[in-house]
């Protein structure tokens, strides 16, 4: 329709980009519509995602809160008993991938061929699987399955209310930043980039930009490169983003090497997953990073608290936002509320009012939180990956070469063991090839990057042993600080 007086009309702003078109809010809802009434017509009640990040994953995910559909989302880098772990564990009864993951899946499972799917110009397939129904938790929406602290990793179940929840606290506690242009720099399926970097923008009417991920420099769960990312800042420009500390950390250092500073155009870099610290955020600063510490988890819907500017104390990890209410217990255990979980996938009990994080702490006088550490034994690697080390340490002595293995990587990018040889004639090459083993079957962020030689054998006679055979993780540390240093 012609506008009146001669006037033009304004071209509707895109809400979606995935760097090479763009989607205004109408274009996008009825690509919502179309791919909703897709998974209805097709009889879906719990479907999986394993997609790159783009349109079609958004699109996916939309059309699944539609349809009332339960939405999995699987990240790429799962090893494949982590996959099938979550599509039985969940009930998974569809799974959208691109075609030949598709095919290779149908054929994995005796599913039937896949069927074409198209979404947001994404040439996908679905894949229908044989499976069990089970029992959810009322009112689920979204299953997210942490990254695994053994190779079961835990489903946590969401409703679509506490999702809300925390996308509405975050746009208020962040409505004067201006942030209009959001760019995905983490993997869709993890529940922070998920609901702050994309439920939260779009609610709110700003831009959402979800490039591949190979662009911004990502493969698998923890390779990152700096360059690639740096150019993809510069080209689209973006208000806000989210990045895990040894991104920040990578990027930094990429940044003072050639003497350059972060695009302009940001306002919030939000850095969450695992500890980031004083230090680093200083020489992010340093180099126009405008960096701020959150914390959260995935059963409290991903993030309970963040520093903002004007409301910044570098060291914690920010006040409550809107949606959270946090206490510590009298044990010193970090509790939460507000937005939780429904339950975890498979437990029959609900959860608690208040939700121990197993993570230790304080409040300050100005209602600043401070995680002073964990409260069991749970490595958390730089790249927000949680290990228990003794399913990795499993996995080494289950080859030959190794009798004990002590691993270690608690806010490093890697994890490193400490090795006791099942011989003592074991050359290093054959305790190298019994790691490079026990790697290829074990997700990338649970590979062990460097190792070294145990002095002794983990006894209580070298201290190094409890008296019951439990390893003295301090003592082995300490003993093997230098060697350790000196292979990574």
């Amino acid at each position: 329709m012609r506008p009146p007086y001669g006037g033009s009309v304004e071209p509707a702003p895109a809400v979606l980009e995935d760097g090479s078109r763009c989607w205004t809010r109408g274009q996008l809802e009825a690509e919502c519509e179309r791919a909703a009434g897709l998974l209805v017509v097709h009889g879906v009640h719990v479907l999986a995602t394993v997609l790159d990040n783009g349109a079609g994953w958004v699109v996916a995910d939309q059309a699944a809160a539609r349809a009332g559909v339960v939405h999995v989302p699987l990240p790429e880098f799962f090893a494949p008993q982590q996959l099938s772990h979550a599509l039985r564990s969940a009930g998974v009864d569809a799974v959208l991938a691109p075609r030949l993951y598709a095919a290779a899946l149908a054929a994995a499972f005796d599913a039937p061929p896949p069927r074409p799917l198209e979404l947001a110009g994404e040439d996908l397939a679905l894949v229908r699987l044989p499976a069990t129904p089970v029992s959810l938790p009322a009112g689920t929406a979204k299953i997210t399955f942490t990254s695994g602290t053994t190779g079961t990793p835990k489903g946590v179940c969401l409703s679509r209310e506490a999702m809300d929840a925390v996308a509405l606290g975050l746009i208020r506690a962040t409505q004067d930043l201006g942030i209009r242009r959001h760019l995905c720099v983490l993997p869709l399926p993890v529940l922070l980039e998920n609901i702050a970097g994309l439920l939260a923008p779009l609610v709110s009417g700003a831009t959402c930009v979800v490039p591949r991920l190979v662009e911004l420099g990502l493969t698998g769960s923890s390779a990152f490169d700096p360059a690639p990312f740096h150019g993809a800042l510069l080209r689209h420009r973006p208000d806000s983003i989210i990045v895990l500390p040894q991104m920040l950390r990578a990027w930094v250092a990429w940044l003072d090497q050639r003497g350059q500073r972060a695009p302009d155009t940001l306002r919030l870099v939000a850095v969450g997953g695992a500890a980031a610290g004083a230090r680093l955020l200083a020489a992010a600063r340093r180099v126009g990073i405008p960096a701020y510490e959150g914390y959260g988890l995935s059963e409290g819907g991903s993030v309970q608290t963040l520093n903002l500017p004007g409301a910044d104390r570098p060291g914690s990890v920010g006040r409550p936002l809107p949606h959270a209410q946090v206490r510590i217990a009298a044990d010193g255990e970090i509790e939460v509320a507000g937005s939780l979980m429904t339950g975890y996938l498979g437990a029959a009990a609900p959860p608690p009012r208040w939700w121990p994080t197993g993570d230790l702490g304080r409040i300050d006088g100005e209602g600043f939180v401070h995680v002073l550490g964990r409260k069991k034994h749970v490595l958390i690697t730089s790249y927000g990956r949680n290990v228990s080390p003794e399913w990795v340490e499993q996995a080494l002595r289950d080859e030959g070469a190794i009798a004990q293995a002590v691993v270690f990587g608690d806010g490093e990018p890697a994890l490193s063991a400490v090795i006791w040889p099942a011989s003592r004639d074991a050359t290093d090459a054959q305790l190298q090839h019994a790691v490079d083993a026990a790697n290829a079957a074990l997700p990338d962020y649970a590979r062990v990057g460097c190792w070294a030689r145990a002095r002794a054998a983990f006894s209580p006679d070298t201290g190094f042993a409890t008296a019951n055979g439990r390893p003295q993780r301090p003592a082995i540390r300490q003993a093997h600080a230098d060697a350790l240093s000196t292979t990574s």
